[in-house]
């Protein structure tokens, strides 16, 4: 990209941008509002992916001579109700859940790395590590499992006598068959 001095002679261009930066501020600050608390939740790999076509769509509305406010607004309205609706399905329905989102991985169990799951998911032991230290625990031995969760967060159950067998909220953790008691 060649430096053109004219770019900072033209203060119409600039103001160009100012005002479309704004528009889309409250365009998207607006459209988030009306699209709830889950589009700035804790994310999943779709909602990610939203998050990162809006912002280029935003970009695009803003920079782009060739790309219109309303142009690119439309684009995101679009995408905003794609996401509505995927996961108005999902709420819905086991079935396409289980299609579109990924499970959560064991990758901790009683202080024993699950070393499969761990190159399966590219999460190294120092990763786990580090989500045991933020839980306080010292030694992986005082967790009963650590779980890769579908937002890509590791969460940290601590230690104690409960059977993975007994523990409702992990049915739907993918996990190996033959794990120890």
């Amino acid at each position: 990209m060649e430096f053109d001095p004219s770019f900072w002679a033209d203060s119409s261009r600039l103001w160009e941008v100012v005002a479309l930066s704004v528009a889309f501020y409250v365009t998207i600050v607006l459209l988030t509002r009306l699209s709830g608390k889950r589009t700035t939740g804790q994310m999943n790999n779709f909602d990610w992916i939203i998050t990162v076509a809006v912002g280029s769509l935003a970009a695009s509305g803003i920079l782009l001579r060739d790309v219109s406010y309303a142009e690119a607004t439309v684009a995101i309205v679009a995408l905003g109700l794609c996401q509505y609706a995927v996961t108005f399905v999902l709420v819905r329905s086991s079935s396409v859940t289980r299609a579109i989102k990924a499970e959560p991985t064991l990758l901790l169990h009683k202080g024993v790395y699950l070393e499969d799951a761990m190159k399966r998911t590219r999460i190294t032991k120092s990763e786990i590590e580090s989500a045991l230290r933020h839980e306080g625990i010292l030694d992986p031995a005082g967790a009963n499992w650590v779980v890769l969760e579908t937002d890509g967060t590791l969460a940290v159950i601590g230690r104690d006598a409960s059977a993975i067998a007994e523990a409702e909220t992990m049915d739907h953790v993918e996990r190996p068959d033959n794990l120890p008691a």
